[in-house]
């Protein structure tokens, strides 16, 4: 009786808004729909309405999938100073951590679905019904690892949920493993995401074992950028509540997450560029360009460059604490990661082709409008998902509050 109250109403809270509220679940909607008529022209036309061609096969899609999965796995970045240090300040937010987990992870494997092309295809990835090819196929490892740290973190969310609008305590042994657990899990998927990529030995780019390390160390710097502005803007227009100390604790962590890729990166550059082999084209190619074609040349640096300076505004203290330049650097981080694992990552990989031919690559319309689809619906269910936390954390939706009304 109680669960069946607890969706009803949760439900109903989900629905309920101010103007603000409305106009962005709207303007949400609105980019579904555009970006769903992009989807509809590219399933009865096939792949040949977006930009990839046989030279360049991943695109936008893929660039879109491999940064998502890594802000799928900053999850853990509250997790670990919640649960394994016992630091209340963060502990009290972790949920939002796994909110946004939820979301990232439904957004990479929308991306997986609509690169396919075919979506009558996707059943080949299930178990005993489809060719999933496990253990062989890193793909099939990437598809279970996803649904495993999904299904994970939507348990661990609702769990938290419903015992909070039970206004009773967790079970420490029922969570504290799944929690636990999410942590192996989050490190995974991005793992075996970078072993897709440098698991391709005619892709020498990608051929480093400093890819997956980096794809992590990224990826605890782009997530937690989200939810430093997610607990601020959450902070001005709702009840919810957070220490600074906690704000400044995560941007801390994330200092330290940023120099490790740095130093990844220009690692991978010494090695690149003094060893001066054929393979160095690839690198040229990003940050000089070859011959005229500097197409991407801009975005490989400015790359670097939003890294650089996010790293040093979060290094700084006195600029750490400053909400501005705290803002200003999360905001370069995000963007920074996000030309890295995408143009920088995927575009250098496949360019000059095994041919020695460069091909330009520039996302089309559709693949823009597929992206915002996708995007706009992960950023609805997690802010269905955030209303609803908010209103049982902090403004006090319990099911006590739910009797005295019908009595």
């Amino acid at each position: 009786m109680n669960f069946l109250i607890f969706i009803k109403e949760s439900v109903r809270v989900m629905a309920k808004g101010n103007k603000w509220y409305y106009l962005w679940i709207g303007s949400l909607l609105v980019m579904i729909g555009w970006g769903g008529i992009g989807y509809v022209n590219q399933i009865r036309q096939g792949l040949s309405v977006t930009n990839m061609n046989d030279s360049i096969s991943w695109g936008f899609y893929i660039g879109n999938f491999t940064f998502l999965v890594g802000v799928a796995a900053a999850a853990i970045m509250l997790v670990i100073p919640a649960y394994i240090y016992n630091w209340k300040p963060i502990k009290e937010v972790v949920l939002f951590g796994e909110l946004l987990a939820v979301s990232a992870v439904v957004m990479s494997m929308l991306f997986v679905m609509v690169d396919i092309g075919q979506p009558l295809r996707v059943w080949h990835m299930f178990p005993l019904i489809g060719q999933l090819n496990f253990p062989l196929s890193l793909l099939a490892w990437d598809f279970i690892v996803l649904n495993i740290y999904f299904v994970l973190n939507l348990v661990i969310v609702f769990y938290l949920l419903y015992h909070f609008f039970l206004k009773k305590k967790y079970n420490r042994t029922v969570l504290h493993p799944l929690i636990l657990f999410s942590i192996p899990m989050a490190i995974s998927i991005h793992t075996v995401t970078a072993f897709l990529y440098n698991g391709l030995a005619a892709r020498p780019y990608w051929n480093s074992a400093l890819l997956a390390p980096k794809f992590l160390a990224s990826a605890f710097c782009s997530g937690p950028a989200v939810l430093i502005i997610l607990f601020q803007v959450l902070k001005k227009t709702t009840t919810f509540e957070i220490q600074d100390k906690a704000i400044q604790k995560i941007a801390e962590l994330m200092a330290y997450a940023m120099f490790l890729n740095l130093f990844f990166f220009f690692s991978e550059v010494f090695k690149e560029v003094y060893s001066d082999t054929e393979h160095l084209v690839h690198f040229k190619y990003l940050y000089v360009g070859v011959g005229e074609n500097r197409d991407i040349v801009f975005y490989g640096w400015l790359s670097v460059i939003m890294s650089v300076v996010a790293f040093l505004l979060f290094l700084i203290p006195s600029t750490r604490k400053n909400k501005i330049t705290l803002n200003i650097g999360a905001i370069l981080i995000y963007f920074g990661v996000y030309i890295e694992k995408g143009i920088a990552l995927i575009t250098p990989g496949f360019t000059p082709d095994t041919m020695g031919q460069i091909s330009v690559y520039r996302p089309s319309l559709t693949e823009i409008q597929v992206s915002v689809a996708i995007f706009a619906f992960g950023f609805l269910i997690f802010t269905l998902l955030t209303k609803l936390a908010v209103a049982i954390i902090f403004e006090g939706f319990t099911v006590d509050r739910f009797k005295r009304n019908v009595s």
